[in-house]
């Protein structure tokens, strides 16, 4: 019975706390006023709650879930933080070092793969990581991530040579060969796919593990092209947050 109502308080806390998460990412698009005008609280109130001061009530906090369903879009705010020069290239920065959005991002996807008993996290160094880490996070999982080059005091990996491009490059990702194995259950996350070539070395390399791919989840696509490239199995989940179309095809179309 004790440990009944103690898991109960537990997750009660974590509702409220993550209640004033959303609050703060509120914050960023809301001045204390406006968020004073949407929710009738006093702005010391606010002021604390997004300090990290005072915890709101149960009932506070759910009524500032219904708020922050109600304001906020999480595909707006991946999209807002994602700026393409006129060459087409895109600077992410903004996307990557929100750790707070990153953590909101992270418990939607894992509510996505709850069920596939994920065991490994699965990404590609570098931009991959910081989403990775907090969905492997969330789901309990191992963080696994392939670098381009062999670590010293390494001495068996797994690697996957291909050619990205238009680089005229070879680039090879390596991965320690016990990183992964027959037991594992991957879920392959990145934070956007384009070309999907990296992605498709990432398939090769678990395959290669002999691991399960069980889902695979991206933050942003840009255009399709990607989909002649990687061949994704009918029975492994796939998951995108936001699609994007390449620049210039838009205007293109209108």
């Amino acid at each position: 019975m004790r440990s009944l109502i103690k898991e109960t308080h537990v997750l009660d806390l974590q509702r409220r706390m993550e209640a004033v998460e959303l609050l703060k990412l509120l914050k960023e698009r809301y001045t204390y006023e406006e968020l004073h005008d949407l929710t009738g609280l006093p702005i010391t109130v606010l002021n604390r709650y997004v300090k990290g001061h005072v915890l709101p009530s149960r009932n506070r906090a759910e009524e500032l879930f219904k708020l922050f369903n109600e304001k906020f879009s999480l595909e707006e705010e991946i999209v807002r933080r994602i700026r393409f020069d006129e060459r087409g290239y895109f600077d992410n920065t903004a996307l990557l070092s929100d750790t707070l959005l990153l953590r909101l991002i992270a418990k939607v996807v894992a509510g996505k793969f709850s069920n596939e008993e994920v065991t490994a996290v699965f990404t590609a160094a570098v931009d991959g990581i910081p989403i990775a880490a907090h969905v492997a996070n969330v789901l309990d999982a191992r963080l696994v991530y392939a670098k381009r080059e062999r670590e010293v005091g390494i001495d068996k990996f797994i690697e996957e040579t291909y050619i990205p491009s238009f680089s005229g490059m070879i680039m090879t990702l390596y991965v320690p060969k016990n990183a992964l194995s027959p037991k594992d259950n991957v879920l392959i996350v990145d934070d956007i796919i384009r070309t999907g070539e990296t992605q498709k070395a990432l398939f090769k390399m678990a395959e290669k593990a002999g691991s399960k791919i069980v889902g695979i989840f991206f933050m942003v696509s840009i255009g399709e092209k990607w989909r002649q490239t990687v061949e994704i199995p009918e029975d492994c989940k796939l998951e995108i947050l936001v699609r994007l179309p390449e620049p210039g095809e838009q205007a293109e179309e209108t």
